[in-house]
């Protein structure tokens, strides 16, 4: 049976890999059929076997970049296969020196064809000498790299490297076994292992167990695509459409993709650093002032939004927002709340009430319609409530403004519980009035002040109603020291030979005669009739006879 699972988790984990394969073939051909936005048209690159060598302008409207770039690849493809030593010469032509490869036109360099960040005073003719270097250089190792020895040592050397991150995969996983077991032994021994604690680190354990194995398989694709020409030539267009998609402006011709991925990592960075400083406030500062838990989290929650407000206002200043800018967003976005966000408004609203005006707090125990519980984070949209089973209930903020809340913990945590007790009649109301005092007094839950009381309500229909009140500072716990006190007076009525009834009732049944009176000749009929069904006839003498 554990085979049969073993096998079945591997032929879903097989699954889940060919699935993201495939969607991650279908980006790449994605971003190899799509031309990316923005992409510049000014210059275009010559590239052999994806190694880049140089990069040529337009220089008429009918001759492009591209055009340009593409004849020079052909050449130098050209060379490239037919194995011969490249010998490139520069050769003066209309005032612009040309290249020539093997006899072949290659190219003449311009002033168009000078990069934006060559030194200054770069004349053509010093471009043209350092394009031939590069082209030499070039040509020589896609020639080298065509030979059978050169595929056979690097197709060996790729095996080898697969196997070695093979076992490295294997080895992390087993390195985070370690350290999981390590770091649930460092957590606190009262956590469970459903604690949200261990659920915590075991989902970052996987996150970067899953990020470390992707980086090694990521890094052996790279360099194994990176040794062949062929694979190197895709892996290069697959890494210049990926770049030229990601540095394209896409927000007002000056805001880029990645531009923008890098802000969204600053308010991430914003929003963990907040609350790292929030936690640091909460457990140095606050807790050494010893002001109640409810006021800390209260203070820790204003702080927290503070500090993620000003910082984010900061942060898109330093970026470059115009701020002022943003009050047309700001105003389709108050539409939008008043719309379509009423709840989500009006549960804000309320979170922010219950902060500063504080009628719960964290650790209160409340009780919210048919829910009972210690309320445990109030949020700027809702209220977690654990309750006695353990299970957290989340309220809307809102529902504690607008429907009645019963707080326990409110200012007092003291507060006073109800004991109804019944006992048979006939039994001493002094014996029974010192049975349940001395069964409060016996729990130790139960204050000494106020004093335990015990009122006579009256008599029942088979008891002598009483009810004994007593007063705890716990009343998280009333459930359990209600049920431990029923314990305590039965123990105590059972002590003193007090009776505990039952319901019971008595049904007396009186006999007489019928209120009707029959005639004579009635009852005789009756009789007859009777008598007849029974097949005996009664005769008018009175005697009987059978039919």
């Amino acid at each position: 049976m554990l085979k049969y699972h073993r096998s079945i988790r591997t032929r879903m984990r097989y699954k889940r890999f060919f699935q993201v394969a495939i969607i991650a073939l279908a980006l790449i051909c994605g971003l190899f059929a799509t031309p990316a936005l923005g992409q510049s048209q000014q210059y275009a690159p010559v590239v052999v076997d994806g190694r880049q060598i140089f990069q040529v302008s337009a220089t008429t409207k009918t001759s492009t970049a591209k055009q340009r770039a593409e004849f020079v690849i052909s050449q130098l493809k050209a060379v490239v296969k037919s194995g011969k030593e490249p010998q490139v010469e520069i050769i003066r032509e209309n005032n612009s020196p040309t290249l020539w490869i093997n006899d072949r036109y290659l190219l003449t360099v311009t002033t168009k064809d000078i990069p934006q960040n060559a030194p200054p005073n770069t004349t053509p003719e010093q471009l043209a000498e350092t394009w031939v270097n590069d082209i030499h250089t070039v040509v020589q190792k896609s020639q080298q790299e065509r030979s059978v020895k050169f595929i056979r040592n690097t197709s060996l050397l790729s095996v080898v490297i697969v196997i070695i991150a093979f076992f490295i995969n294997r080895g992390l996983g087993r390195l985070w076994q370690i350290t999981q077991r390590q770091c649930a032994q460092m957590l606190p021994s009262e956590a469970s292992s459903g604690d949200h604690h261990i659920k915590t680190l075991n989902f970052l354990l996987k996150s970067t167990l899953l990020l470390a194995r992707a980086a090694v398989w990521i890094g052996v694709i790279i360099y194994i695509t990176y040794r062949f020409p062929f694979t190197r030539y895709w892996s290069y267009k697959l890494r210049q459409s990926i770049i030229v998609s990601l540095t394209s402006p896409i927000l007002t011709n000056t805001y880029s993709l990645i531009d923008v991925l890098i802000l969204i990592g600053f308010f991430l960075g914003l929003i963990i650093l907040s609350g790292a400083a929030t936690n640091l406030l909460r457990s140095r500062v606050l807790r050494a002032l010893g002001i109640s838990l409810g006021i800390q989290e209260a203070i820790a929650v204003i702080c927290k939004y503070t500090l993620i407000g000003v910082g984010g206002v900061i942060l898109l200043q330093v970026w470059g927002v115009d701020l002022s800018s943003l009050a047309i967003l700001a105003s389709a976005l108050g539409v939008g709340i008043g719309f379509g966000f009423q709840d989500i408004a009006k549960n804000f609203g309320s979170g922010i009430v219950l902060l500063f005006e504080r009628p719960i707090q964290v650790g209160d125990f409340v009780e919210v319609g048919q829910y009972m519980g210690t309320v445990e984070h109030i949020g700027a949209r809702s209220v977690v409530i654990r309750t006695l089973d353990r299970v957290s209930i989340i309220v809307p903020n809102s529902r504690f403004l607008e429907t009645e809340v019963i707080n326990w913990s409110h200012q007092n945590p003291v507060s006073r519980i109800n004991i109804p007790v019944g006992v048979a009649y006939g039994s001493n109301i002094e014996k029974v009035k010192i049975a349940l005092l001395d069964a409060a007094d016996a729990h130790s839950d139960v204050l000494k002040f106020p004093p335990s009381q015990v009122f006579f309500q009256g008599f029942g229909d088979s008891a002598l109603n009483f009810e004994l009140l007593v007063w705890i500072d716990k009343p998280s716990h009333q459930a359990n020291i209600k049920s431990d006190i029923y314990f305590l007076v039965a123990d105590s009525l059972d002590h003193h030979d007090i009776e505990i009834p039952f319901p019971q009732q008595d049904l007396h049944v009186r006999s007489g005669d019928l209120p009707i009176k029959l005639s004579h000749k009635l009852e005789q009929a009756l009789l007859h009739l009777s008598q007849k069904f029974n097949g005996t006839f009664v005769n008018q003498d009175g005697s009987r006879s059978d039919n």
